[in-house]
């Protein structure tokens, strides 16, 4: 028989601690860069009880998994901040040769694999000049030539904008571990972004895509080929296809040469066989869904395969594991319980692996035999278990706001078999905005927000305009109207929520993180349909941003979203700290010292701001944490402030 107790205040088996196994940087902990080595499976790893640093998880044949570097070895690439793949690892005659960068001073090193056991790291890349920092990511092994491939971030000067990005090669003998100048660049700097390079079956050609100021590459990325030389250099240079209102996201070689491209040209990623001398495309498998999504560096929505088809993901909102033929154009989905994978693939012989959940399952590596083709492995990686009636069953949901515009949303009602709430009663709901803002939350087990509904309180989860999966027009509904729209949608959610009694009126807050956390901030601003707001390391000042406050990557991104930079109206009537007056409900802002991409002044002068107006706030940070809260004392830190604030804002005890 249930107990009868206040919404929130339900006890739960799921700890702060429970929850915070299964997070990293403030989102689900999920693996990513996963590839094949040999018979083995590795990846990289969030390790929040292990400070914060990212373990490089080997997996054998017999499918045991460990980690093969011990701490404080971190292995995260910080290339445009966001980084890349951070290893790579080829089997030869003595064992396995890995390369990867450790995150503390962004070398690369090598190491030795001879049976799971791992030998010293040591240097391959020089220790960065003061003035003149080396980042590393993407790396690929050549090793008939001795050398790895990287792409290379240079900072030649302190600002953000002194930066150069270009196609390198480092030694494998470590004759770079101390001199600059035995780095190899294979092709001048000509973008100021660039992805890997990936050779072609013959090896005669590399391909990658590439970018510029003031552009996004989701709005400009183009498809770049050169011809390799017989040292691996890259020359005759040439743009095939994309750029500007054309953008490509991902290419890869088959093995018979034939280049696949994922372009947006009809308003979808959609698949395609680009002709290497003219650029000419062919459709593999028109389809209004998403082949691909927003790039940075080294994501994977589509592999090769030896026998020539591709292992691709395909969708609209959440992507799922397909086999296309490109001669047929014939699709054929993988059976599987899982409802979300990330564009971590990688593919070998009969085998494809990536990174995949469920609402029932957090993320975790699984592989495919592509000769059934069925899920043959599934729980790879460290996981969350609780019992599963503690867990929320979300139900995707579309709205409509104003206009009839579509809002897609899920919604996580309150579920713990123990307890009910009062007769009569709704419980508190607080809505979600994700961050970006150009990511997604995705239909896949959130310890964090189990948390939440095992104790009696309900979380919406707003795909807000701009969210990708949902094809260009529904992510362009954004373009300049960022801390507007984004602001409405939440609102049309949680309206709607209050009109059809799964909420009540007086009884929703909000969170949002990092760009959601604008969102957050400029909803409770714009009036009192929220009972207080949740922000981690949020945008709260685009002026400052757009003057330079921000990291070289995204330091153009406010010219879309919210318009040209002389336009300093929009911007301090779209930044909350000059809002702030403005705001009436409590506040709980948390924030990293070390954050490069929302800086800690930042949110410091927001504070300020506030406490000029209101003392209802509460404005915590965390030394030594960035972008996205790492350790596993700050995440179980920022989790139980957070059920507190509700608490007092909501009214109930806490269990």
């Amino acid at each position: 028989m249930s107990t009868v107790a206040p919404f929130g205040s339900w006890h739960s088996p799921i700890s702060a601690e429970t929850a915070t196994v299964g997070l990293a940087a403030g989102q689900i902990a999920a693996p990513s860069y996963v590839g094949v080595v040999g018979d083995e499976v590795w990846w990289v790893q969030p390790r929040p009880g292990e400070g914060g640093r990212t373990a490089l998880v080997r997996r054998d044949a017999d499918g045991t998994a460990d980690s093969l570097l011990p701490a404080p070895w971190d292995v995260r690439s910080r290339v445009i901040e966001y980084g890349g793949s951070p290893w790579a690892a080829a089997p030869d005659a003595t064992g396995t040769l890995a390369v990867f960068v450790h995150c503390a001073d962004q070398r690369l090193y090598a190491v030795r694999v001879d049976r799971g056991r791992c030998s010293t790291p040591r240097p391959l890349t020089p220790v960065s000049p003061v003035g003149a920092g080396l980042r590393w990511a993407e790396p690929e092994l050549d090793l008939v030539r001795g050398q790895v491939r990287c792409v290379l971030e240079e900072f030649t000067g302190e600002g953000a904008g002194d930066v150069r990005r270009l196609h390198a090669a480092v030694p494998l003998d470590g004759s770079a571990a101390e001199d600059r100048s035995a780095v190899r660049e294979l092709a001048p700097a000509t973008h100021r972004f660039v992805s890997q390079a990936r050779l072609s079956p013959d090896g005669r050609h590399a391909a990658w895509i590439a970018w510029d100021h003031p552009h996004m590459p989701w709005d400009a990325a183009e498809l770049r080929i050169a011809e390799v030389d017989a040292d691996g250099g890259l020359r005759q240079t040439r743009t095939l296809t994309g750029g500007p209102g054309d953008p490509v996201a991902q290419a890869e070689w088959l093995p018979n040469g034939m280049l696949v491209a994922a372009c947006e040209s009809t308003g979808w990623w959609n698949l395609y066989a680009v002709d290497t001398g003219t650029g000419e495309r062919r459709p593999l498998h028109p389809a209004a869904e998403e082949f691909a999504g927003l790039q940075r560096l080294g994501l994977r929505w589509f592999r090769p395969l030896p026998d020539g088809r591709l292992a691709v993901l395909h969708g609209v909102g959440a992507q799922r594991l397909a086999v296309l033929d490109p001669e047929r154009g014939e699709l054929a989905d993988v059976p599987g319980p899982a409802d979300e994978w990330l564009p971590h693939l990688d593919a070998a012989g009969d085998r494809i692996v990536g990174v995949a959940a469920s609402s029932r399952f957090p993320y975790t590596v699984v592989e495919v035999d592509t000769a059934t083709p069925a899920l043959v492995t599934s729980r790879c990686a460290p996981g969350f278990t609780v019992d599963s009636a503690y867990l929320p069953l979300p139900v995707p949901r579309v709205f409509h706001g104003p206009g009839g515009r579509p809002v897609h949303a899920q919604v996580h009602a309150p579920r713990n078999p123990r307890f009910a709430g009062p007769p009569g009663e709704v419980p508190p709901l607080v809505i979600w905005a994700h961050g970006g803002p150009g990511l997604r939350a995705p239909l896949a087990l959130n310890p964090e927000i189990a948390y939440f509904t095992s104790r009696g309180i309900t979380v919406a989860e707003v795909n807000y305009a701009g969210t990708p999966g949902y094809g260009r027009a529904y992510r362009e509904r954004l373009r300049g109207q960022w801390g507007v729209v984004d602001v409405e949608d939440c609102a049309t959610v949680a309206r709607a929520l209050i009109d059809e009694g799964t909420a009540a009126a007086g009884r929703v807050a909000i969170r949002g993180v990092s760009a959601g956390g604008l969102t957050a901030a400029l909803s409770v601003a714009a009036g009192d349909l929220y009972a207080g707001a949740t922000l981690f390391y949020p945008v709260v000042d685009l002026v400052s941003l757009a003057a330079g406050g921000t990291h070289d990557f995204e330091s153009h991104y406010l010219d879309t979203l919210v318009g040209p930079p002389h336009r300093t109206d929009l911007y301090r009537a779209r930044s909350p700290i000059h809002q702030a007056d403005r705001i009436t409900v409590p506040l709980l802002v948390l924030q990293g010292t070390q954050d490069v991409i929302c800086p800690p002044a930042q949110a410091t002068a927001f504070a300020q701001a506030l406490s000029r107006h209101t003392q209802q706030h509460v404005f915590r940070t965390f030394e030594g944490e960035g972008h996205g809260f790492r350790r596993q004392s700050t995440l179980i830190a920022c989790l139980e402030a957070e059920l507190r604030f509700y608490g007092d804002v909501f009214g109930f005890a806490p269990s």
